[in-house]
């Protein structure tokens, strides 16, 4: 799945279209609550009418990449390669762990 390249290296070129302070900014909160509506939207198997709340966050997650990118003016690693949907969790990670 990684193409012969390391975590690190994936890291090293997702960083590279993420320098931009607000575009960091927007993608340290809106990776956690893309992740977290994905999580929610299992509970919506069990909790009725729940669901606009994962919705919601997973939209605002969304938007908050967009904006970042707009301000960064490159386009998200992942039109390019799909593989960097998982990255940026992955840079998320280590950026909260000061890496």
């Amino acid at each position: 799945m990684l193409g012969g390249r390391s975590w690190d290296d994936w890291i090293a070129q997702y960083s590279s279209s993420h320098r931009h302070p607000i575009n960091c900014l927007c993608h340290t909160l809106g990776i956690p609550l893309i992740v977290l509506a994905v999580v929610l939207f299992v509970a919506t198997l069990f909790v009725p009418r729940f669901w606009p709340i994962p919705l919601g966050l997973f939209v605002l997650g969304w938007i908050l990449q967009f904006v970042g990118h707009a301000f960064e003016g490159k386009a998200p690693e992942f039109f390019h390669d799909w593989r960097f949907l998982f990255v940026g969790l992955r840079w998320w990670m280590a950026k909260v762990r000061g890496r």
